[in-house]
């Protein structure tokens, strides 16, 4: 009977330890989900209280090395803006006009699916007027006469490349460093990276010009994928609700949602001690910022007290929420209030066919918007530290899409080069870095991959690309993936 007692007494020790240990193992795997370091998965295995996400720090802890900007302005066009009509002026083209693009130019570069039955690709020049403008002598087209008054405030790259042939995919790989969904987006890994610098508004803001375009936009582009939720993009709208869902129920009075906010807490907080699950952590900071943002969120929206030479500066249509050129005079103010990644979305850029007209509207839709906020950023003294980067996910081909006649042609798509700027923060001025072929159709010269442009950005931030990682189903991720190189001949 003593025997019995001895042996059940160390199975059930020996099941103890095996369930205690099994418990440690699963912490030490859940640790490696919530954050980059080995430290915090031996703080677990010394059952030690493991650190909270904290929605105003970053995971970094601070910079790798001394950040050049504070913070991103990225006016994404959305659609793919030919680089041939804007930025890119090729003179070879005029000689070339409706002759057949030469096979050796093509080479074996993908075209979309909507070319497949055209069985002839005449090439066709733009039927825009271009000027050296400033001391570079950047080339601009007549279609951007305000962003050419500004030209020696830009760094414009004439090589980007990118992999992706489609709108989706290729827009996920520009902001996501994936052409599949699901990947933290780049405001998502700099709000996880580097936290907040203003705890009453959203590390990362993200506005749609409304009207739109034809093609989808997918909110995976802004989204936080393996990363704690609270690191999404906030979208902030135009109307009497900024951010949907954030004001009080009718007959819900302030204190009655703070007390209510406390006890919410105090469960969720009760539930993290049981699962350690970093998405209860993500809901308690999410409370809490919408809480903030009832009062933050107003005053960083109203732009009612901007004079009117402001409004000028920037169009009038900046008196229209919702507009491009008021969702630029909104970046302006959220910069002022130190929001870390501000991005704004501008589709329209698809001009498959008609794109002379269609173009034309869309850089009048801009043109003076963009050109404003570059100008209202540098007279505040914000541009010393703020990187406002213009570009869309690919670029067009130089041979016309359909029927190409005096005044109308189209583009496809253009995965092979395509032109983007920077200005502000960090890269130089008035340089034009890259060059592409005769044609615009192969990068000639100083080509930067998406990947590149991804490291440079983390770069101009204080961030080393390589080591912003995150652990995810046994791998470590990051925003360049495997690949990119900073490209140090545009920093400044």
């Amino acid at each position: 009977m003593r025997d019995f007692q001895e042996q059940k007494k160390f199975e059930d020790t020996r099941r103890g330890f095996l369930k205690k240990a099994s418990l440690g193992f699963g912490s030490i795997a859940l640790s490696s989900l919530l954050g980059p370091t080995e430290s915090f998965a031996n703080d677990l295995l010394m059952a030690k209280t493991p650190p909270l996400v904290n929605a105003n720090g970053g995971a970094l802890g601070g910079t790798h090395f001394p950040a050049k900007a504070k913070r991103i302005i990225y006016l994404f066009q959305s659609g793919g803006p030919s680089q041939i009509e804007t930025f890119d002026y090729k003179p070879a083209l005029e000689k070339w006009h409706g002759q057949e693009i030469p096979d050796s130019v093509r080479g074996m570069q993908r075209n979309s699916g909507m070319v497949t039955s055209q069985s002839t690709f005449p090439l066709v020049k733009s039927i825009f007027d271009f000027k050296q403008y400033g001391e570079s002598g950047a080339w601009v087209s007549e279609l951007f006469p305000h962003t050419a008054g500004v030209v020696d405030e830009l760094c414009i790259i004439k090589s980007m490349y990118t992999e992706a042939i489609n709108h989706e995919p290729a827009v996920m790989f520009m902001q996501t460093g994936s052409q599949l969904s699901g990947r933290p987006s780049i405001g998502s890994w700099l709000s996880y990276g580097l936290g907040s610098d203003n705890k009453d508004l959203p590390n990362f803001v993200v506005m749609l010009s409304k009207g739109g375009g034809a093609q989808p936009l997918s909110s995976a582009a802004w989204g936080n994928g393996f990363l704690a939720s609270h690191h999404q993009g906030v979208q902030f709208r135009s109307g009497k609700d900024p951010v949907l869902y954030l004001n009080n129920p009718h007959g819900v009075h302030e204190h009655d949602r703070r007390r209510a906010l406390d006890h919410i807490s105090e469960l969720n907080n009760q539930q993290y001690d049981i699962w350690k699950d970093p998405e209860i952590q993500s809901k308690i900071n999410q409370y809490e910022m919408a809480y903030r943002m009832q009062s933050s969120v107003p005053d960083a929206v109203d732009t009612s007290d901007e004079p009117d030479h402001i409004y000028e500066l920037y169009g009038e249509d900046a008196r229209i929420p919702g507009t491009y050129a008021a969702n630029c005079l909104q970046a302006r103010r959220l910069a002022e209030k130190d929001v870390k990644f501000i991005q704004l979305y501008h589709m329209g850029w698809d001009q498959h066919g008609g794109l002379p007209n269609g173009i034309k509207r869309q850089a009048l839709g801009t043109d003076q918007a963009t050109a404003g906020l570059i100008t209202d950023l540098k007279q505040r003294g914000l541009l010393e530290d703020t990187l406002v980067v213009w570009g869309g996910e690919f670029g067009r081909t130089s041979f016309s899409q359909g029927r190409l006649t005096a005044d109308n042609y189209g583009r496809d798509h253009h995965p092979g080069c395509f032109t983007m700027w920077m200005a502000g923060a960090g890269v130089k001025a008035g340089m034009v870095y890259g060059e592409t072929d005769d044609f615009s159709y192969n990068v000639a010269q100083n080509g930067v991959h998406v990947h590149d442009f991804q490291a440079t950005l983390l770069h101009l931030l204080g961030v080393d690309h390589e080591k912003l990682t995150f652990k995810h189903q046994g791998r470590r991720f990051r925003l360049t993936d495997v690949h990119g190189h900073v490209v140090k001949d545009i920093l400044a």
